[in-house]
């Protein structure tokens, strides 16, 4: 039987739960409004969420600079892909030697991986490193390796994983069947670790989708703008989007100056909201220390 304050308790979690949800459904809600409110009446009102006037302006617009807009989504799909694909990789094989504290040296991997947690050398020293010595000035390389190929704290969630998700007995009997590190890694580990490696590969690839600031500091070639970056273009100034579309036979006083960032936006989100509920549930697992039952 609930008891009464349970039951005030549970009213007040559902609240606070629908308060919170609202809260992050609400801008969602607005951005999408926004991009078919017509430029106009965005531009003398504001956005609501009952605009006087509808309008498809600002997507006819994307259409008529599809070419502009279809590059950048294969560039910015390229980019996601590989960068997550080399990101997990990379991430559970570093992660799974720094969970093996018996190795030699160990500690003071581990101790390196944790102070780039706390300290960076600063944007002006990565950067000229980045362009001098590994030379990824308007090349892919610009955009997947700085800041966002492996990341300390990844490595730590999987360390945490393998460490104390995986019990050691498991381990211990696949060497003693003759397996070496590497076979248990492929045919062991990885296989039980599909929670944490999911939630990594969401993790990197909503970064890699969202990037925007490595087309900025290392990408000067419009060619290779990711749609992040041309969504950061357009905010800058909506006269960039007709440099980068070249001829639409728009001039700059027709464009939907105001409501084009919202649908650009609505465009450039899209897919990670359709992704996303079909990795939610690894997510969850993978940020909780789950157990192996055997």
């Amino acid at each position: 039987m609930v008891s009464r304050d349970q039951k005030i308790w549970r009213v007040a979690a559902h609240i606070v739960m629908i308060l919170l949800s609202a809260a992050a459904l609400l801008p969602f809600l607005l951005l999408i409004i926004a991009s078919f409110t017509d430029d106009t009446v965005a531009l003398l009102n504001g956005y609501s969420y009952f605009p006087e006037k509808w309008s498809l302006g600002a997507y006819e617009y994307i259409l008529e600079n599809k070419n502009t807009f279809f590059k950048a989504y294969g560039m910015t799909i390229l980019i996601t892909v590989i960068g997550t694909a080399v990101n997990i990789v990379l991430t559970s094989l570093t992660a799974y030697v720094l969970s093996k504290r018996q190795l030699p040296g160990v500690k003071i991997m581990n101790l390196f991986v944790i102070f780039t947690m706390l300290f960076n050398g600063g944007l002006v020293a990565t950067y000229i490193s980045y362009v001098t010595i590994f030379h990824v000035k308007n090349t892919i390389f610009g955009l997947l390796l700085p800041s966002l190929l492996m990341n300390a704290f990844m490595i730590m969630l999987v360390r945490n994983y393998f460490e104390h998700s995986i019990p050691e007995d498991i381990y211990e009997s696949a060497r003693i069947d003759g397996a070496n590190e590497f076979v248990i890694f492929i045919k062991l580990v990885l296989p039980l670790s599909v929670p944490i490696l999911a939630t990594v590969g969401l993790m990197g690839g909503i970064a890699y989708w969202n990037d925007w600031q490595n087309s900025l500091y290392y990408i000067d070639d419009k060619s290779m703008y990711t749609i992040q970056a041309v969504l950061n273009s357009i905010n800058e100034g909506v006269a960039a989007l007709a440099t980068l579309g070249g001829n639409s036979g728009v001039s700059l006083s027709e464009l939907p100056t105001t409501t084009i960032r919202m649908a650009v936006a609505v465009v450039g989100i899209l897919p990670i909201l359709i992704i996303y509920p079909f990795f939610q549930k690894y997510f969850a697992k993978g940020l909780m220390a789950g157990a192996v039952k055997g």
